[in-house]
């Protein structure tokens, strides 16, 4: 049986470099790279390819021809809807060793960058609001895939990666065998997904709990029933019949804010009038995430997280309110902030540090240190001198999400 690699065109001649011929489990793995895999019940590798000036690194999984298909293609689909989730780069089938025995096929990702597996994030001195955060992050991911119409079938911390995204975290999918894509998802199999989660994450936790690994505050069980109850509430918010004041002229402006405010952009709303009751039904028909993340890319072309991306346009709208009128046109503006304020935060930084944090969090984590020196100090101490203050005294301490520095 002949060796066939399917997948993305530059990636394939990277591939062609790795040993087939040997059981996964036998793959030579750089213990910085092992040290940030996760837990998976197939035989995974991270494998660094290429050359020191341009490193590529894969995620190589383990599984039958059939799953590995089904899940390359499920990647595939979810990247084309722009949903949170990991890169498929190819299929490798029709494997053998040495001596002519099968091999499992192969699955191959790209390393997310700036993430790290739940198990490693909890088993750090993490606080409970950083483990609330986390839940809040995988009710957010399962709320979007099912906006999207993929019902995941083993919604779980290890089927997870996240990610840093201000004072929170961003969540990833990161295994899709079991999913499946439906025109609608129906009630009855968005609750089935939410039943597989509770178990799972309460499962999760609790291994962590037995394990001493986990923060003695946090209750497995409640923790898992929080990510549940998060998810209704944010999918009533946006599905659901919402009653307004009619008399309130900017009720259906507030009520477009707060979807805003979550993340969603609201491309398609009804608007109508009860007159038995006497109130405006607003109800979002269709809803976008990426509402922050989408602006800023517009306005300057960084890519962040929502709640980086959130937190700089605060800080960039405040500097447009200081321009002098007739205000500019806001790329003109966005330019300048850039020039001023952004790019020589980030040229400051020093050599040995860079690379530890995206950029996107890292600003604003300066920003977040600017505030608490400006408690501290009872005044604004300028941006430049809090940069100086959290390069020296807080990012040296700072867990490295970057695989490809270690």
């Amino acid at each position: 049986m002949a060796l066939t690699i399917l997948g993305s065109g530059e990636e394939i001649a990277l591939l062609t470099s790795l040993p087939w011929e040997l059981p996964l489990e036998q793959w030579e793995e750089e213990p910085e790279l092992g040290a940030q895999r996760g837990i998976s019940r197939h035989v995974v590798r991270l494998v660094n390819v290429g050359t020191p000036d341009k490193a590529e690194v894969f995620a190589v999984k383990e599984t039958v021809p059939e799953f590995a298909k089904r899940e390359y293609a499920h990647l595939r689909e979810l990247a084309n809807r722009s949903a949170p989730s990991v890169e498929p780069i190819a299929v490798v089938d029709g494997r053998e060793s040495a001596t002519g025995v099968p091999l499992p096929a192969i699955i191959v990702t790209r390393y997310l960058p700036f993430s790290l597996p739940y198990r490693i994030i909890l088993t750090r001195n993490v606080t409970p609001h950083e483990i609330e955060t986390m839940g809040s992050a995988l009710s957010l991911l399962l709320v979007r895939l099912h906006l999207l119409g993929f019902w995941w079938g083993d919604c779980s911390l290890s089927n997870t990666l996240f990610r840093r995204d201000g004072d929170g975290f961003a969540a990833y999918l990161v295994d899709a065998e079991t999913g499946e894509f439906q025109e609608h998802l129906s009630n009855g199999q968005r609750e089935h997904d939410l039943e597989i989660a509770l178990f799972n994450v309460a499962a999760e936790l609790d291994d962590l709990a037995s394990g001493g690994l986990l923060h003695p505050g946090i209750d497995p069980i409640r923790s898992s029933e929080a990510v549940v109850k998060r998810y209704r509430r944010l999918w009533a918010m946006l599905k659901e019949k919402q009653e307004l004041d009619p008399t309130d002229r900017k009720a259906v402006e507030r009520a477009m804010r707060a979807l805003q405010d979550l993340g969603f952009a609201v491309e398609e709303v009804s608007v109508s009038l009860d007159g038995a009751k006497q109130a405006l039904i607003f109800q979002p028909k269709l809803v976008a995430a990426g509402y922050h993340q989408n602006r800023l890319r517009s306005l300057i072309g960084l890519e962040a997280e929502e709640l980086q991306a959130k937190r700089i346009l605060a800080s960039f709208d405040r500097y447009r309110a200081r321009e002098s009128t007739p205000l500019p046109p806001e790329r003109e503006t966005a330019r300048k902030w850039q020039r001023e304020i952004f790019n020589p935060i980030m040229s400051s930084m020093p050599d040995s540090l860079r690379g530890k944090l995206p950029p996107a969090q890292l600003f604003h984590e300066v920003l977040e240190h600017r505030w608490f020196l400006n408690e501290r100090a009872g005044e604004d101490v300028g941006l430049p001198t809090a940069a100086a203050s959290y390069f020296a005294d807080v990012l040296p301490g700072r867990l490295d999400y970057n695989a490809l520095r270690l």
